[in-house]
């Protein structure tokens, strides 16, 4: 049987220009990097958004997180997560399911 190859060879550090390292012109790495910071922070700001809103819907009637579980047809544990904003454990699709379940649906704004 051939062994696969697992050695770690090179580990890119926390916040490193990950397309400067793929060998990418450095001008074009800058570009390519500060673009995808920037997708990446609208994205977070977004499902921010969509999860406030969640949010005060519970307060707002009054749920406790395993009620709002059950509408949102969800488990508590991910009700919990909206509440205290771990915006990565979501997609944007997620979010906008669940606030449509919650009798809110979403409309897109683009400006």
């Amino acid at each position: 049987m051939k062994k696969i190859d697992t050695e770690i060879r090179h580990v890119t550090p926390p916040g490193a220009n990950l397309f400067l390292e793929l060998g990418f012109p450095p001008g074009e790495a800058k570009r390519l990097h500060a673009a995808s910071r920037k997708q990446i922070n609208d994205s977070r700001q977004l499902k921010q958004q969509l999860m406030e809103e969640l949010s005060v819907w519970i307060a707002k009637h009054d749920l406790k997180q395993a009620e709002a579980a059950q509408i949102l047809m969800v488990s508590r544990p991910r009700v919990s997560d909206v509440v205290n904003k771990k915006t990565a454990k979501f997609t944007i699709d997620t979010l906008v399911d669940m606030l449509s379940r919650a009798g809110r649906p979403v409309k897109l704004a683009v400006s």
